[in-house]
């Protein structure tokens, strides 16, 4: 009888531990699997985000590069380069006497300058002589008058080039340096037309005394003619034919 009290003992104390424990046990597992796929999810997440972001400033500096595409040059030269040629046109359109006129040309080749006529009396001929002669000093003139303009105008000349390009190198965009680049072209179309009507201003007056050379020597044969002609002995008398 000794023997089973522990036995009895043993028995009751089991009895209570399994009446008062819970019907069901909750243990938290740990399953690295599952939390390694949870990670590289979240990083491809945040890899996007990036992306997105990334993508959304570059768009946005693409714009603030088409707007200084777009930008216009501040600076313009075209009203300084307007009124330089129209200078230079006006002292051609000033041209004395025998201008830059096809017909006026024509027509007073055909008087001035045409073949000395053998009734064309002698104070005719030093009249006409006297007239060459002013057309010769009107050409010396304006041709002088169009060099001095084209002079005065190398100092504007000058500033506009140094302007464009500063500005050329300081553009900001296509459009800008297109711009200058299109002003810089304006200013040597200029300077091309100033030497055209240069070479235009020299070559008339070159002509006209050329051409006053050679009726001055068909005038000199006619006069000469005369001169020896039988019947037409000479009468000295005084003449003026220069102021």
């Amino acid at each position: 009888m000794i023997r089973k009290k522990p036995l009895a003992a043993t028995t009751a104390v089991a009895i209570l531990l399994s009446l008062n424990s819970p019907s069901s046990a909750q243990l938290a597992v740990f399953d690295p699997t599952n939390y390694a796929q949870n990670v590289m999810t979240a990083a491809n997440t945040l890899r996007q985000i990036n992306n997105q972001i990334t993508s959304l400033q570059n768009e946005a500096q693409m714009l603030i590069n088409e707007g200084k595409n777009l930008a216009n040059l501040p600076y313009s030269s075209l009203q300084s380069l307007q009124q330089s040629i129209g200078e230079t046109q006006r002292l051609l359109n000033e041209a004395q006497r025998i201008a830059y006129d096809v017909r006026q040309i024509d027509q007073a080749f055909s008087t001035q300058y045409g073949p000395a006529n053998v009734s064309t009396s002698s104070a005719s001929l030093i009249d006409g002589a006297k007239q060459r002669w002013q057309n010769s000093l009107a050409a010396l003139q304006d041709a002088m008058r169009v060099q001095a303009g084209i002079v005065q105008s190398i100092d504007t000349a000058r500033t506009e080039a140094g302007t464009l390009l500063s500005s050329s190198q300081s553009a900001v965009g296509a459009l800008q340096a297109s711009q200058a680049g299109n002003q810089l072209l304006a200013l040597q179309s200029k300077q091309l037309a100033d030497v055209t009507a240069l070479l235009a201003s020299q070559g008339r007056a070159q002509s006209l005394e050329l051409a006053r050379q050679a009726e001055a020597q068909e005038q000199a044969r006619e006069q000469m003619r005369r001169f020896i002609a039988p019947g037409q002995a000479y009468q000295p008398g005084t003449v003026a034919m220069f102021h």
